[in-house]
């Protein structure tokens, strides 16, 4: 036991947490869809990224978010580690490494941790239900770099919001509590969420078929939408959600299905004033115009790889860095790859990535986003549990 403590205190020396690491960028697997010679945004995996401290470790990589600073944040659930990852965690310690990374994670740009925190301590206790969820889902980080996320797991009705030290703020619904799609002051497992424009919108999610949003100013209930922005229907899930739900090999996709499938899964806003749902389990995204008086106009269906099983395809989206947003990318998580698309037209010209295990590869690509520099941050959820950096290389 003696030589597993000395073992760890030298794994996390704060010169091991704070070095970041040297790039090590490799190719990506490319398919190009568009005619040969069309120019598309080209990358390549740093395969060093990020650098965690010697004795810490990542599970399920549930969401990421670049902030204003170009810092990079994560959600993750250390639930999802088991013993044999986390043996310096154990009383007494069975192995040299590790033990879990705090739920909520900061990474600088070049790959430095830089600070983490989270879990039951940091949240309020309602009549008597402490208010962490107990699966994290989904990560947003709004202008004045305060966190927002939410949870899937048993009872998280919640979409919670912190300061970036990881101070409580507010919260939006109730652990243990859900009212079904009709419900204007509680969610059922909200998936996403995004603070900007005057409003706090919500992907809810697993459990309900909807957005909500509320006032970002005075957080009042400000309208909810289901699928081409009529009032949400359709049967809410019963019970807790069970991944197996996701994977039941009889659940086919409709790309045209009058209403969400479950799971709603990303809500992600334009510089233009438009929006993105995602209805991933029927292969699609939805594009909304966000209307002055905040209400929504429905635009068009986006499926992507339509005919897809299993896991199915869009899960999250994210937009090239330029101010007209020309590209965009699409996480597509049972063919273990992001779609490049011009944004305008919604032409698919290309992809990156393929399922694996090695650097730039995907086992349940989960969510994504961009820095202000092009780079694509990507997670991975199941059994991937990690994130990676996508290095843009330029458009060729």
């Amino acid at each position: 036991m003696r030589a597993f403590v000395l073992a760890a205190l030298l794994l996390s020396t704060p010169a091991a947490a704070a070095d970041p690491p040297q790039p090590a960028l490799a190719p990506l697997a490319f398919e190009q869809v568009a005619p040969a010679g069309t120019k598309m945004p080209r990358f390549k995996v740093d395969a060093a990224w990020p650098a965690m401290p010697g004795d810490l470790l990542l599970g399920q990589v549930s969401g990421v978010a670049v902030g204003p600073d170009d810092s990079v944040w994560v959600v993750h659930r250390p639930h999802s580690l088991t013993d044999t990852d986390t043996g310096l965690a154990q009383d007494p310690p069975i192995a040299i490494c590790c033990k879990p990374a705090p739920p909520v994670v900061r990474f600088g740009k070049d790959g430095r941790y830089m600070a983490g925190w989270g879990g039951t301590a940091s949240a309020p206790t309602i009549e008597g239900v402490n208010q962490w969820p107990a699966s994290l889902h989904g990560v947003f980080v709004d202008k004045g770099g305060t966190v927002w996320f939410g949870g899937n797991g048993k009872g998280d009705h919640v979409v919670m919001n912190y300061t970036r030290d990881g101070k409580y703020l507010r919260q939006f619904g109730r652990r243990d509590k859900t009212g079904g799609n009709d419900a204007t002051d509680q969610l059922g497992n909200p998936s996403d969420v995004n603070h900007s424009d005057g409003m706090v919108l919500i992907s809810d999610g697993y459990v309900n078929r909807r957005v909500i949003g509320f006032d970002a100013r005075t957080y009042a209930y400000k309208g909810r939408w289901g699928a081409y922005g009529k009032p949400p229907a359709g049967p809410v899930l019963q019970g807790d959600f069970d991944q197996s739900h996701a994977v039941d090999p009889s659940r086919t996709a409709d790309p045209k299905a009058a209403l969400f499938n479950s799971i709603v899964h990303c809500v992600v806003p334009t510089k233009d004033g438009h929006l993105y749902i995602c209805d991933r389990n029927n292969n699609r995204a939805q594009l909304f115009k966000r209307e002055k008086d905040g209400g929504m106009t429905f635009v068009r269906d986006l499926a992507i790889a339509p005919e897809t099983g299993g896991t199915h395809t869009v899960t999250d989206i994210a937009f090239s860095p330029d101010p007209e947003q020309t590209y965009l990318y699409v996480a597509d998580m049972m063919n273990g790859r992001i779609w490049i698309l011009r944004r305008k037209t919604h032409e698919v010209l290309g992809a990156i990535g393929r399922v694996g295990r090695q650097a730039g590869q995907f086992t349940w690509l989960h969510s994504i986003d961009t820095d202000s520099e092009g780079n694509i941050y990507a997670t991975e959820v199941n059994t991937g549990r990690r994130v990676q950096k996508l290095v843009f290389t330029g458009i060729e």
